[in-house]
C-alpha cells in the first residue's frame, strides 16, 4: 500500500550553490544540512538535494513513493518489469529507500518509515 508521493530528490552537483535557490523556492531553510543530503519539508512535501544523486543514476528529480511494506512493493515492481538501480537501503532510523527504473527509463523511489 501507498501514501502517496509525498519526498522528491533532487540530485545536484553543487549543495553551495543548490541550498538558497531550494530555500527561495520553498520559503523555508533546511532541516538537514549535511554535506552527503540537505533537507527540506514545506507544504507538507519533503524536498532533498542529494549531491550523489548523478553517480547513484539519477537523471533528475526522484519521486519517492511511501509505502507500508518496502520489500513487497520492490518485489512487485521488479515482478512487473522494473529494473533495479539501488535496492532496499536502511539511511538512518529505520527508514528504508530503493529505486527502479520502469520500461521507459522513469525513476522511481520508494520510502518506508520506521514507523510504517
Amino acid at each position: 500500500m501507498t501514501t502517496g508521493v509525498q519526498t522528491i530528490i533532487y540530485p545536484v552537483k553543487d549543495l553551495a550553490k543548490a541550498k538558497p535557490l531550494f530555500s527561495a523556492l520553498l520559503g523555508v531553510e533546511p532541516y538537514a544540512d549535511q554535506p552527503y543530503y540537505v533537507g527540506f519539508k514545506a507544504a507538507g512535501q519533503d524536498v532533498g538535494l542529494d549531491p550523489n544523486g548523478h553517480a547513484k543514476g539519477m537523471t533528475g528529480p526522484v519521486p519517492y513513493w511511501h509505502v507500508t511494506d518496502l520489500r513487497a512493493r520492490l518485489a512487485a515492481l521488479l515482478e512487473a518489469g522494473a529494473e533495479l538501480l539501488q535496492d532496499a537501503q536502511d539511511v538512518g532510523g529505520g527508514r528504508l529507500i530503493a529505486s527502479v527504473k520502469d520500461p521507459d527509463g522513469n525513476l522511481v523511489g520508494l520510502l518506508q518509515d520506521a514507523s510504517a
